[in-house]
């Protein structure tokens, strides 16, 4: 018999029906009640198991419902910038992407303000949709001043990410993020797959190099797919 705590086990039965593929993405696993008569065990204990399993992003609890298996969530540093591409690898998923735009164009207020340009000036502009697994975790809609990346607009960005080559040739000084939590209008919506009614996490970044102002960008993510985290030594 197992030496290990009770929910631990408990834990450790539902990642194995997981892992396993008895239990897919979308199944309602035993309710609370079920698993602790299944294991001879209280309700403290099962919860605690619950929580800890939804808290690595391996279950999703939908009050009313049940709890159910979900797609474990990809995640980004918050403080921190970090090729795409590498972070989907290193989880053992097979990274692509989809070039949707790739342009010169004249800056609007909106896009002279973000990039510090006076109104109507050239800039670059790339819109990309970032996958894992085939499934769209990202759409980057980047704008970049030319002087400082003139060459932006040849390259082959189906083998390297807009941030790879821009960290490559403007090291990174000083990076600025504000994060909201949107509704995403119809067209972001298509491009991420997903339901206009379901939550979209939205990080404003911009990027200098040597106090320099190179880029601006807006990452939009599935809130259901994907989160952003920070740790900070005090």
């Amino acid at each position: 018999m197992s030496r290990s705590p009770r929910f631990q086990q408990i834990k450790n039965h539902i990642v194995e029906k997981i892992e396993s593929g008895t239990w897919p993405v979308g199944t309602q696993i035993p309710t609370e009640a079920e698993l602790c008569k299944s294991f001879s065990v209280s309700r403290m204990t099962v919860s605690k198991a619950l929580r800890d399993l939804v808290s690595v992003g391996l279950l999703e609890r939908t009050p009313r419902l049940g709890t159910f298996v979900c797609q474990k969530k990809a995640e980004s540093p918050l403080m921190d910038i970090r090729n795409i591409a590498d972070e989907v690898e290193e989880r053992g998923q097979v990274y692509h992407n989809e070039i949707i735009n790739l342009k010169a164009i004249l800056s609007s207020e909106d896009v002279s303000m973000r990039l510090g340009l006076m109104l109507g000036s050239q800039v670059y502009m790339s819109e990309i949709v970032h996958y894992a697994d085939n499934l769209p975790i990202q759409l980057e809609h980047r704008w970049v001043n030319p002087d400082f990346a003139p060459d932006y607009l040849e390259q082959d960005f189906s083998q390297v990410t807009p941030n790879e080559y821009l960290v490559e040739i403007c090291p990174l000084g000083i990076i600025e993020h504000t994060v909201e939590a949107i509704l995403p209008p119809l067209n972001i919506a298509r491009l991420l797959e997903m339901d206009t009614q379901e939550p979209c996490l939205l990080l404003h970044r911009r990027t200098w190099s040597q106090n320099k102002l190179v880029s601006a960008a807006l990452l939009y993510h599935p809130g259901s797919r994907y989160k952003l985290s920070a740790k900070v030594n005090i």
